[in-house]
């Protein structure tokens, strides 16, 4: 960790710096691999899974009798975590449902808009490290409330060809039509091309490492939407000397073991707090099953002493952090002024693992400054708006002339004449 006290403005750009993900010199590495998939299908991923994650498969797909299988390979405490969790994401997200109203732009001429699922979606889910089964909640429960009609779901099997019975329990509870034993640039592509097995989808969601990331950019050139940029996750902590020095550096060190490239920045106006911070982590650090991958991202962590709150908030919304926890004495007051963040959390008990698991917000967020342009996953990623316009007699007669005023001075007669011909029709 990297402590510093009262930087100028100048060295901000510097301070806020995140570690580097440079995906462009992966792109030929991971175009080779997009593109032996997208001609050579199912062969092609069951080879790349074989090298990549050493498992020698037969069949791509997950059955019904390893999902069945599953929910009796973790305990009831999991399961019924994991069903707690569902109900808080579904009942967040069911209460962002779009409502069109059709609105009468002028006399006789009425427009409106409906929301439509998108028909088929791809969820990538990591294995890795840990399995996140979390994630597939955050995906899968938005898009069948959605209306999504095939939501499909890859993920990376272990050795032995097996998916973490987590990953398959909640995907079933969740509503996934179809699963996957396909990970990393190859899974990427079957869903972006569609193989024998694996369908062609619309729209891929999903984190991944820096191979996934450049996949997803590369198929979204031209073939496929993506969810958002993604790079590694980051947490900031804004605190002044009311915060608890031991919740602080347990929210930093949740953020910290996620991925040798995460970063955890405290921005504080409290130097005892600072060096309190310091030496909790320390303590807490020692305890942790994941240490050395913690230890290794901590080395991207900075802890900065700030003047006072007003340099704190210019400071953080410069950032533009995905997971922003406030802890100071207004919080509320703090956050109405906070403009570029992807998830805030409020207040000394809540932590970012509420919002990561179970709260019922989305935990797939903008990363690497994207706040400031990017919206999280929400319902609204899983639908599309499409407009509708009714014009009645009265309507055309009343708007008509405009049109064909406009049409004539972009020289587009034809455009005019679309007008004209029915204002005739009407005399």
């Amino acid at each position: 960790m990297k402590l510093i006290k009262y930087p100028s403005k100048e060295q901000w750009s510097e301070l806020l710096k995140r570690p580097a993900l440079n995906t462009e010199n992966l792109f030929d590495t991971v175009r080779t691999i997009i593109n032996k998939v997208r001609t050579e299908g199912d062969k092609a991923v069951l080879e790349y899974e074989a090298t990549f994650d050493k498992a020698v498969l037969s069949t791509l797909s997950v059955t019904s009798q390893e999902i069945k299988e599953a929910e009796g390979k973790i305990s009831n405490e999991l399961k019924a975590a994991i069903s707690l969790a569902k109900q808080n994401i579904e009942t967040f997200h069911a209460s962002q449902r779009f409502v069109g109203k059709k609105i009468e732009t002028m006399n006789g001429v009425t427009c409106w808009q409906k929301a439509v699922g998108i028909e088929k979606v791809g969820l990538y889910i990591p294995g890795g490290t840990a399995p996140l089964f979390s994630t597939v909640l955050m995906l899968a429960v938005p898009a069948k409330i959605a209306g999504c009609k095939e939501i499909v779901l890859c993920t990376p099997p272990d050795k032995n060809g097996n998916i973490h019975p987590a990953i398959l329990f909640a995907a079933q509870l969740a509503g996934v039509s179809k699963i996957f034993k396909a990970g990393g640039v190859q899974a990427i592509a079957a869903m972006a091309y569609g193989t024998e097995s694996i369908p062609k989808v619309y729209k891929i969601f999903g984190p991944g490492n820096q191979y996934v990331t450049a996949a997803k950019q590369l198929v979204s050139l031209r073939d496929v939407a993506i969810d958002m940029p993604a790079g590694p996750s980051e947490v900031e902590v804004l605190a002044d000397a009311s915060a608890n020095p031991v919740f602080v550096a347990a929210d930093l060190l949740s953020q910290a073991e996620h991925g040798v490239d995460s970063q955890a920045m405290l921005i504080t106006t409290s130097e005892k707090l600072q060096a309190e911070v310091v030496l909790e982590v320390e303590r807490q650090l020692a305890r942790l099953p994941r240490k050395e991958i913690a230890e290794k991202s901590l080395e991207n962590s900075k802890l900065i002493l700030v003047r006072d709150l007003e340099e704190a908030l210019e400071l953080t919304n410069a950032y533009a952090p995905e997971h922003l926890i406030i802890e100071t004495e207004n919080y509320l007051e703090v956050a109405e002024r906070i403009t570029n963040a992807g998830s805030v959390f409020l207040g000394s008990l809540t932590p970012e693992s509420a919002g990561d698991y179970a709260s019922g917000t989305n935990h797939t967020l903008p990363t690497n400054g994207y706040a400031k342009a990017y919206s999280g996953v929400s319902l609204d990623s899983f639908i599309r708006k499409i407009t509708f316009q009714e014009i009645v007699s009265d309507g055309i007669q009343a708007i008509g002339p405009a049109i064909e005023e406009m049409a004539a001075n972009e020289h587009l007669d034809a455009h005019k004449n679309a007008v004209t011909v029915r204002l005739d029709s009407l005399k």
